[in-house]
């Protein structure tokens, strides 16, 4: 009981919260997993747009496009189950991401839970920005990676390996921009002050370089500067944004009278109904 006025949680609680986050997740990730299977044929088009035609090439009853080709007997199917699947992974990514939010922050303040409405508002835009950045990107990566095919050779491109490094950027770079959501998150929460977010920015700004450097679908400076440069401006603009917070919670404090301080309501889960 003393743990739980504490607003702390015992092991086994955690367990079970961590269990109870997980198959939401996985929930999500098969609803929309499902989705990704039935409309496997206009997903595959439109991912396939950077090397060829394939929706010209279905209605002209083409068995070539491009340099694309699918290998083995279950290599089909396999392909499908794989593009449904991280199709359902990138979709369902702001629902998940809210699981593990709320795992992050399980004991949150009765104020403090309406702004976890924050974090859902804004996952999914920055989530869709970053996957939108990436698949614009892509276009001039694979005609940079193509570039390097020697003279009078011919660069054959297994479609399930490709299909997984374009859908793979795309999660990588729609996580990515989801670092200024989960600042501002905990900044608003108590966990991260601004100027703890700021103090590190030789650090977080290397973090992020490297970060670019190591999962860009290439290597030249004009596409990982064009990656990175948001990212940077992000992280300043969390760090700015948790310093007028801040500010006013200081000012907050200082007017409330010492009685009202001292009586702060105990932390309870982030999914527990509010009064009334």
């Amino acid at each position: 009981m003393a743990a739980r006025e504490r607003g702390t949680m015992p092991l086994l609680d955690h367990l079970r919260e961590l269990r109870k986050r997980i198959i939401w997740a996985a929930f999500f990730i098969l609803v929309f997993s499902v989705l990704g299977f039935v409309y496997y044929n206009q997903i595959i088009t439109t991912l396939a747009e950077p090397v060829c035609d394939l929706k010209l090439a279905q209605s002209s009853g083409s068995n070539n496009c491009g340099s694309l080709f699918i290998s083995g007997v279950l290599g089909p199917l396999n392909l499908q189950v794989k593009v449904a699947f991280l199709t359902g992974v990138i979709i369902s990514a702001p629902f998940w991401l809210y699981q593990l939010w709320a795992f992050i922050a399980p004991a949150l303040h009765r104020k403090e839970r309406h702004r976890s409405i924050l974090f859902i508002v804004a996952a999914t835009p920055f989530f869709a920005l970053g996957a939108a950045l990436a698949y614009y990107v892509l276009p001039i990566a694979i005609r940079v990676l193509f570039g390097f095919t020697p003279d009078s050779l011919n660069n054959l491109v297994r479609f399930d390996d490709y299909l997984s490094f374009v859908l793979r950027i795309i999660l990588i770079f729609g996580l990515a921009f989801e670092l200024p959501v989960f600042l501002v998150s905990l900044n608003l929460i108590g966990i991260l002050s601004g100027k703890s977010i700021l103090k590190p920015w030789r650090f977080a700004i290397f973090g992020i370089t490297l970060f670019v450097a190591a999962f860009s679908p290439t290597a030249d400076p004009l596409s990982m500067a064009a990656l990175a440069a948001p990212l940077i401006a992000f992280y300043f603009g969390a760090g700015g944004i948790a310093l007028l917070v801040d500010k006013k919670r200081e000012k907050e404090s200082r007017e409330l009278p010492d009685d009202e301080v001292a009586n702060i309501d105990q932390a309870s889960s982030i999914d527990e109904p509010l009064p009334e």
